[in-house]
């Protein structure tokens, strides 16, 4: 598909959260990965911010991601924490340069070593409310164009309405309900992966995947079928290796 055409199915994606049986975490695991294929960017990260003000990370497209996005949350240091909290993206961040990185060589460090060169922060945000923010990371030095950046904000723009909408399919305490699910989602997705790594002597990005594949090829939702392995009700032997 064109640029075009897959920032078009990034969007129709968005809609489909309109209804209220959809899992959240499977869809802003798409979006990081539609993030890879629009953008030059290796990997992505979503950070959802819960009613007390503290970021969590809620999807990444690989687990160097992921644990980056957790350094950078346990430190409280990085782009995506100084993005959150001023709402101004970040774009261009020469990893290399003291000047760029000056406020959290730390995260920088650690970027780094897992080979990464660049990275990009852009605010989840509806009007003068952030929700979250979306860190991007490359490995070459190639800095966005201005193509580049309205397809990222958009993208963001995209997991905003996403985020927002799920949050009022939510009865009681919208909010906090929400991010509860997406934070018990989570965590059951690891032990789902943790399962299925040590079944198939792998990677979790390796067993992640197969839980993916194995969701979609049976229209089941990622949380679903990972509480199903968690309880032993679905075999590990029963998913396909990616």
């Amino acid at each position: 598909m064109t640029r075009e055409e897959r920032l078009l199915s990034a969007v129709i994606d968005a809609v489909d959260t309109l209804v209220d049986d959809y899992d959240l975490i499977d869809f802003l695991q798409t979006l990081c990965h539609r993030c890879t294929e629009l953008l030059d960017v290796a990997a992505v990260g979503v950070m959802l911010v819960d009613q007390g003000g503290k970021l969590h990370v809620i999807a990444a497209s690989d687990e160097h991601t992921r644990l980056l996005e957790l350094f950078s949350i346990q430190h409280d240091e990085g782009p995506c924490v100084e993005t959150y909290r001023d709402g101004t993206a970040r774009l261009d961040i020469d990893l290399d340069e003291p000047d760029r990185t000056a406020g959290f060589p730390g995260f920088a460090e650690r970027a780094r070593d897992a080979g990464f060169a660049i990275t990009h922060a852009l605010p989840m945000r509806l009007r003068e409310r952030t929700v979250g923010v979306m860190n991007l990371f490359g490995t070459r030095r190639q800095p966005f164009t201005e193509t580049d950046s309205r397809v990222a904000h958009a993208l963001a723009d995209v997991a905003t309405i996403a985020i927002l909408q799920h949050r009022t399919l939510v009865h009681g305490n919208l909010e906090q309900a929400q991010l509860q699910a997406a934070l018990s989602s989570r965590i059951v997705i690891e032990q789902a992966k943790g399962i299925l790594a040590e079944h198939w002597q792998t990677g979790v990005d390796e067993a992640f995947e197969g839980l993916r594949r194995h969701a979609r090829a049976h229209k089941l939702g990622l949380t679903r079928l990972s509480r199903q392995v968690v309880a032993g009700e679905i075999d590990s032997t029963d998913i396909q290796h990616p």
